[in-house]
């Protein structure tokens, strides 16, 4: 008897794109029942539709099909609190694959003992939104070089001012915190723009397109000469309010400040008093440490202040793209290979 590798779809997948998982290998079985999983309103929708609710018999069948799985294709239903449940009640899942670049905060969420996290590895969607993020960050960098809160201003008003000198992304220094996919992709960009590129990570050793690269400890000396501070590090115990009132205090007046990872790592309160007295110009920031952002958080009204609502990642391709990773990993799973994305199930990125 052949031996099958069952793969639960926890979360929405076109049926166009499942042959990338069954056509990895022969012993691939997916499981799935379209009606079981939300219907996306946009590519890159793992929720699904928000008015989704499954009856109690579909719940059921829901839970069933999950406990018969060796691999999760997304964490069931995207909401950690379904993961644990999900882990105890299947003693032979082995994998689960996150839609999300950070998804080592959601496994960390789902509250999983020792044991389960030793038993059951879970890797991310890293690699699969760089691009569409550094092209973000380059964009925040951009829109503070030249003036967009000013211009904005002035077009609300009808004001033709005096011209004034806008600066230039080539004459400038950026300071990236976090080289990994989507760092080094927005370093890419950069250089290919001019701009010297100031690196922090957690070891430093030479990243390429980086003109320097630091831990953090240097993180002080180096704020205090970028003209734009991009960061891109996930949500952890030790990157949590990282850039605080501190670190903004020693900033070169004036810097921009771009957010691509994740809110927690900035101090907004912090942020908000430095974009009051000018210490930042201008942010541009695809994250918060709340989401939705409140509707009484101060950023909202800001004219310095670009909020977006964690969309910058999203691009017609992720499905694909995470289905392709997946599936390169399904294949290294099968040849007990080392798998891609594996969530440090310590520090949980």
């Amino acid at each position: 008897m052949t031996y099958s590798v069952r793969v639960a779809i926890t979360t929405p997948l076109h049926p166009d794109l499942r042959p990338l998982i069954t056509d990895v290998d022969p012993r691939i079985e997916v499981l799935v029942d379209n009606d079981l999983l939300p219907p996306q309103r946009f590519p890159g929708d793992h929720d699904g539709d928000p008015s989704f609710r499954r009856t109690e018999q579909q719940q059921a069948a829901f839970d069933a099909l999950l406990a018969e799985a060796e691999i999760f294709y997304g964490i069931p239903d995207t909401r950690p609190a379904a993961l644990g449940p999900a882990v105890r009640a299947n003693p032979n899942l082995r994998w689960v694959q996150t839609m999300a670049a950070g998804g080592g905060a959601q496994v960390k969420a789902a509250g999983l003992t020792e044991n389960e996290l030793a038993r059951v590895v879970f890797t991310t969607s890293a690699g699969v939104h760089g691009g569409t993020l550094a092209e973000f960050a380059v964009f925040g960098v951009l829109a503070g070089a030249k003036d967009l809160p000013r211009l904005q201003s002035l077009q609300r008003a009808r004001e033709w001012p005096g011209r004034w000198a806008m600066k230039q992304v080539s004459e400038q220094t950026v300071l990236i915190v976090g080289l990994g996919g989507i760092g080094s992709e927005t370093a890419r960009l950069l250089k290919g723009l001019g701009a010297t590129v100031l690196g922090v990570k957690r070891t430093a050793e030479p990243v390429e397109h980086v003109d320097e690269v630091h831990t953090d400890d240097a993180l002080p000396e180096l704020i205090a000469r970028a003209d734009a501070v991009v960061i891109t590090l996930p949500g952890t115990d030790a990157t949590t309010g990282l850039i605080d009132s501190d670190l903004l205090a020693a900033a070169k007046p004036g810097i921009v400040v771009v957010n691509v990872g994740r809110g927690t790592v900035v101090d907004e309160h912090a942020l908000v008093q430095a974009l009051r007295s000018g210490t930042v110009s201008s942010a541009y920031l695809d994250v918060f440490a709340t989401e939705p952002l409140p509707d009484d958080s101060p950023l909202w009204e800001m004219p310095n202040v670009l909020v977006s609502p964690h969309t910058a990642a999203l691009s017609p391709a992720e499905d694909r793209r995470i289905a392709e990773l997946f599936a390169d990993n399904l294949r290294r799973y099968l040849s007990g290979e080392t798998l891609r994305n594996v969530v440090d199930t310590h520090d949980f990125y």
